[in-house]
């Protein structure tokens, strides 16, 4: 369905107000800067940026929202005779090898991170959704592997998934904070990310393995 004038204008009020947003936490920091100040600077009532982004920290996070279903997505998006994690690993290479801003290679993620790192809310928000990502991933693969409810084995797999995912973004955001090239970090996380490949069991690496469809 095409996306009608009142949407389309609803979307990018949205855009412009998180962009404003976001180039006052970088500029000034997330604990310093008011749903006030981000209103006044988009030049739109504080009720109108409250009703966009209940909380404040929707307003730098927003974006991130569509990660709580990547990993999920991924698995449900494997090929015929690829596994769960084998499913991962491949997206999450093509993503590292692309050089893709969606795993933080690029310029200024560095900023960005340092203005995460610096407020506690962000930091819990961060957490509770990768717990969000884990439980969802977790559901998936209950679905897919037609485990029964309680398998504890579900919830292993689904957290070492996880342990990948995670690790090669911490590695990203570490070394982008410290001003590294995107393309010289996305070498070494290729490298990183054969690395933890071996250090997978059978069991991890062959779960929930697609059949011919």
């Amino acid at each position: 369905m095409a996306e009608g004038l009142r949407e389309r204008k609803k979307r990018e009020t949205r855009q412009r107000i998180s962009d404003i947003a976001t180039g006052l936490f970088l500029e000034h920091g997330f604990v310093t800067v008011t749903m006030a100040d981000v209103a006044e600077a988009a030049d739109v009532s504080v009720n109108t940026v409250y009703n966009y982004f209940p909380a404040k920290e929707d307003l730098l996070l927003d974006r991130s929202a569509g990660t709580v279903d990547r990993l999920a997505r991924w698995v449900r998006g494997r090929d015929a005779g690829e596994s769960a994690t084998r499913a991962v690993l491949r997206e999450l290479r093509a993503e590292v090898e692309a050089v893709s801003p969606r795993v933080g290679l690029m310029a200024g993620y560095g900023r960005f991170l340092r203005v995460i790192h610096e407020a506690p809310a962000l930091r819990s928000r961060l957490w509770t959704m990768q717990q969000e990502t884990q439980d969802r991933l977790e559901e998936t693969l209950r679905a897919e592997a037609a485990a029964p409810v309680g398998d504890p084995l579900t919830g292993l797999i689904a957290s070492q998934i996880c342990w990948i995912h995670q690790t090669a973004l911490a590695r990203i955001g570490r070394e982008m904070m410290t001003g590294r090239k995107p393309d010289e970090v996305s070498r070494e996380v290729l490298v990183l990310l054969d690395d933890i490949e071996e250090l997978l069991s059978e069991k991890v690496l062959n779960y929930a393995v697609r059949g011919e469809r």
